[in-house]
């Protein structure tokens, strides 16, 4: 099955990665992406193939061409946390079937919005399907276990590149588990860590690894601290993501054709 997939957030490194993994599995990558306004109308090679990118001012006049060009398109979203909403409510007016990989804004908003105009999409704050899949295993402790850690005390450690700005929703959504296993942990309390020297010391981020890389680790120590357990999960390079999120466009493309019109996530991918 060929697909029509546009990537917005180039020339970002993750949606480099996922346009490589798109072209990779032979569909078609979209000539365009959504990108701000200061690089708009700018040419980017992808693997050979030019990407111009269109700013927040030129995009509305552009969209309908994209879409007569590149019918029953998917999107995919690795922008910016500031815009997951603008972005999302223009996929929704165009009736844009998306994969959102990018984290933050206000997800109430958001699903609140999907879920009335009943558009078709992947959400997910980890595209990574082992990590998903560690996610799953965690919240199905929560459900069958509660309050198994009660006493306990937690610590949560995140380091990503430094260019990104919010806290790992990965994060978020573990400690969220750990909540219900008895836990009192708020993810203000998440440990971030955003420089070179940091990521290599206190984590272990390999050096080449620096400019592209999600390491968490989750430690639990009981009150007496006589017994101790760590979670981790350690990725380098963003082609791990990348390919879970051309697997997410696969998944989606077919709920499309099949006409059901829902929000899922990596666990339905899965």
């Amino acid at each position: 099955m060929s697909i029509n997939v546009m990537v917005n957030g180039m020339p970002g490194k993750m949606g480099i990665a996922v346009a490589e993994s798109i072209l990779g599995r032979n569909w078609n990558l979209v000539p365009f992406s959504l990108s701000g306004n200061s690089k708009s109308g700018q040419i980017l090679e992808v693997k050979n193939h030019k990407i111009e990118l269109l700013g927040p001012s030129v995009r509305e006049s552009k969209i309908k061409e994209i879409i007569q060009d590149y019918p029953e398109l998917i999107v995919v979203d690795y922008t910016l946390p500031a815009a997951v909403n603008s972005n999302s409510e223009f996929y929704i007016k165009h009736n844009l079937p998306f994969v959102m990989g990018t984290t933050g804004g206000d997800r109430q908003l958001m699903f609140k919005s999907i879920a009335q105009a009943g558009l078709a999409c992947v959400i997910a704050p980890n595209m990574g399907k082992q990590i998903v899949a560690f996610q799953a295993m965690m919240e199905y402790m929560a459900k069958e276990f509660p309050g198994v850690f009660d006493g306990y005390s937690l610590k949560v450690e995140e380091s990503h590149q430094k260019t990104k700005v919010d806290t790992s929703g990965t994060a978020k959504a573990v400690v969220s588990s750990f909540n219900k296993m008895g836990l009192e942990q708020s993810v203000a309390d998440i440990i971030k860590y955003r420089t070179d020297a940091e990521a290599m010391d206190v984590l272990g981020v390999p050096e080449a690894a620096l400019k592209g890389h999600a390491f968490h680790t989750y430690s639990l120590v009981s009150k007496d601290e006589t017994v101790a357990f760590q979670f981790k999960h350690n990725v380098s390079g963003r082609r791990f993501y990348a390919e879970g999120t051309a697997d997410a466009v696969g998944f989606l493309a077919a709920k499309v054709k099949s006409g059901e019109a829902q929000i899922f996530d990596m666990v339905d991918v899965l």
